[in-house]
């Protein structure tokens, strides 16, 4: 299993896009509500396409090598979720796991959900065609958390050290910074995460 994604949501949506790309991520999938419907708005689409129609974006998604992020508009920067790839026995034994924690788990055709009691979830996905080959991948990440049993927890859900993530107390849920091998420098995204090359 290996740590690949993060989520959150966003008052900055089109500030954090051109950040991203700025750092080469290119964008795979955008996807707006508009009367109701989800509304694809994809590349070669741009935003001067569109800026004008005041769109609501559900989601973003940029990648890059086996780095995938997604965002979506809010009405501030809050961290979601975390995601880690998986095979077929990760996935239906971690799923097993959650369920004894007493963790809900929300199984979809696309991925699988985790509630943790943490106010943030972990998304488990088995599709490879999520990231691409290219030798760009996510280091660590840096949580900080007022709850100081996360790592511990974690590492009872997935059965091994999660070594990848260093939970720093702290006074609320917050994605503090994330390294990446691969990008170069160090700098703030729209939304107070520190992305640092490693």
């Amino acid at each position: 299993m290996k740590l690949f994604h993060y989520h959150f949501w966003t008052n900055r949506v089109e500030e954090t896009e051109n950040y991203y790309r700025k750092l080469g991520f290119t964008v795979a999938a955008r996807y707006a509500m508009e009367k109701g419907t989800v509304t694809p708005y994809h590349p070669p689409l741009e935003w001067k396409d569109f800026r004008e129609n005041a769109l609501i974006f559900r989601i973003i998604e940029v990648r890059r090598g086996k780095v995938n992020i997604t965002f979506g508009a809010g009405k501030k920067p809050i961290f979601d979720h975390i995601g880690y790839l998986v095979n077929e026995e990760e996935l239906a034994q971690i799923c097993n796991r959650a369920d004894v924690m007493g963790w809900k788990a929300e199984t979809g055709a696309r991925r699988t959900f985790i509630f943790t009691p943490y106010r943030f979830k972990i998304e488990l996905q088995t599709r490879k065609d999520t990231v691409s080959d290219e030798n760009i991948s996510i280091s660590h990440m840096m949580i900080k958390s007022p709850h100081t049993s996360i790592k511990r927890d974690l590492e009872r859900l997935f059965h091994r050290n999660v070594d990848e993530l260093l939970i720093e107390e702290g006074e609320q849920l917050q994605l503090q910074e994330v390294l990446i091998n691969g990008v170069e420098d160090s700098s703030k995204d729209p939304n107070k995460v520190i992305v640092t090359g490693c």
